[in-house]
């Protein structure tokens, strides 16, 4: 058994940690909210109400990671309200005031949860030989706590770079449905479904893949406008209409070190 905390039992980080345990883990979870520490409780999960700011951190984050060995990082950065041009790197920062508590704590292995947005719309294919050069602020902390948790020492760091997050109740055509004059109508897809998150992160911890950078994104890649249109068809949404007129980003994230190193099948069927 391994006992592992997770930093974040939101969208994603809830069902990776019951899934966690039930292949045998121990599991601490955190969360912000007092309303659903009952909840993470009843699933079995040790819950700790753990907020991590700019400028300080809860006292609990010692009880959290106390006797764990692998730390997951699954806190999303939040910069859509920051000024863009403030200088302040409010989630770099968080990260940084982490930092300490990880180095004098049991963990060995830590896990950061990052974004495909670390990555620049100029690249036409992209693998983990590609040099990141982030356009948004959110792209930006990403990559510069990326950066900091890979440099030091005193753990194992690493880095999971997801694409476009899908699941059954999280679906970007339902934002795109019946609007129009979308734009990159022929751009490819770079998606991954909730199922295939948790079944790479398991994988990374149960091949013990540490001191690695992986892209996350399933090895399908439709154009946006083939793709969101079927699918809206399935949902019976509204169409959404794009325009050739926009400009045309043909990015492609390669998954193909997921699938050779950890031997890895995507479950295409969810897409």
């Amino acid at each position: 058994m391994t006992k592992i905390s997770i930093l974040g039992c939101g969208w994603l980080g809830f069902p990776l940690a019951k899934k966690l345990i039930e292949k045998g883990n121990s599991i601490n979870g955190s969360t912000t909210s007092e309303n659903k520490l009952a909840i993470l409780k009843d699933s079995g999960i040790n819950p700790f109400l753990v907020a991590l700011e700019s400028e300080s951190i809860s006292e609990s984050v010692n009880s959290f990671l106390s006797e764990s060995e692998i730390l997951i990082i699954d806190i999303p950065p939040k910069l859509r309200a920051v000024d863009p041009n403030a200088k302040k790197k409010v989630f770099v920062e968080k990260i940084k005031n982490l930092i300490p508590f990880i180095e004098k704590s049991s963990v060995e292995k830590v896990l950061f949860v990052s974004s495909t947005s670390v990555y620049s719309d100029e690249n036409d294919f992209i693998n983990e030989e590609t040099i990141p050069n982030p356009e948004t602020e959110s792209g930006k902390q990403l990559f510069l706590a990326e950066n900091i948790l890979l440099e030091n020492k005193n753990f194992q760091t690493t880095i999971l770079r997801f694409g476009g997050l899908i699941g059954e109740d999280r679906h970007p055509v339902k934002h795109l449905s019946g609007k129009e004059n979308l734009e990159n109508p022929d751009a490819p897809v770079n998606l991954i479904h909730q199922n295939d998150c948790i079944g790479i992160i398991e994988e990374i911890i149960n091949q013990s893949k540490w001191n690695e950078v992986f892209n996350a994104v399933a090895p399908f890649h439709p154009t946006r406008e083939e793709y969101y249109t079927q699918k809206a068809k399935e949902q019976n949404l509204i169409l959404p209409k794009f325009s050739s007129e926009k400009s045309n980003i043909k990015k492609v994230i390669s998954s193909e070190k997921i699938e050779q190193f950890l031997d890895y099948k995507f479950g295409l069927a969810d897409y």
